[in-house]
């Protein structure tokens, strides 16, 4: 029996040590012995730059050594016949491919469609998908920017933790006078990607907003999943069996 598991939205960091233990943990009582593993992005609060790995004598905020430890215990599930796969999110968007080769896993683009029991199935983040937040999405256009990324992963590591703090500051403050409709998906365009893609189901996170939407495409029955983001003593998972249905699940951490 095929077993394939999705999760996001971990934001890992040293802030939150209990996510951290909770997702271990996660790997080793849940995780072990499943074919796939998907990670649909924001598995990392910030990410500056794989070369953090070398530096954890260099990084008094301790997420060089969290990011360490991860990709260890990733290793271990990868090398155990798990496949791992890591797409970007919004906050880890710097996530390359040493990171990837040290945690045995392999980046995939967003969007990605997969099939289950030959059915297809769209993964995104789902950060693309809020198009009504027009600030973001400019900032968004410019953090894919190879020469913008470039630019930043050249600048000293100090800089970079010193950068990475204020984009979280000046996020949280932007968000915390947006509506909540903003936010979210705009319906329109999750119908739009869904029909380009030729698929009646889409998993994503970036919301927040743990849920199963049922809707229509191209007048097809269509839905919906979004997992939702880890906090201490909960998680959220999209499991997908042999017969290829996913199905949504809380998680006690």
């Amino acid at each position: 029996m095929t077993t394939t598991l999705l999760i996001s939205d971990l934001h890992l960091h040293p802030g939150a040590p209990e996510v951290t233990e909770g997702f271990l943990d996660w790997l080793e009582r849940r995780a072990h012995g499943v074919d796939a593993l998907y990670i649909l992005g924001d598995f990392f609060e910030a990410w500056i730059g794989d070369d953090l790995l070398d530096h954890a004598d260099q990084d008094p905020t301790g997420n060089a050594a969290l990011a360490i430890r991860v990709a260890g215990a990733l290793r271990q599930l990868a090398d155990k016949g798990t496949a791992i796969y890591l797409m970007h999110g919004n906050r880890d968007f710097l996530l390359g491919h040493r990171f990837a080769a040290a945690a045995g896993a392999k980046l995939v683009t967003d969007p990605a469609v997969l099939r289950f029991a030959d059915q297809p199935v769209l993964l995104m983040h789902g950060d693309s998908l809020c198009t009504r937040d027009e600030a973001y999405m400019a900032f968004r256009e410019q953090a894919r920017n190879p020469a913008w990324q470039e630019q930043i992963l050249s600048m000293p590591l100090a800089d970079r933790l010193q950068l990475a703090a204020q984009l979280r500051q000046q996020s949280g403050e932007a968000n915390s006078s947006k509506a909540e409709d903003i936010m979210d998906v705009t319906p329109t365009e999750v119908e739009r990607v869904m029909r380009d893609h030729g698929v009646t189901t889409l998993i994503h996170g970036h919301t927040h907003r743990p849920a199963v939407h049922e809707m229509e495409v191209e007048e097809q029955p269509a839905r919906r999943i979004v997992l939702g983001d880890w906090q201490p003593g909960k998680g959220w998972e999209v499991e997908i069996g042999a017969d290829g249905d996913p199905v949504l699940r809380e998680i006690a951490l």
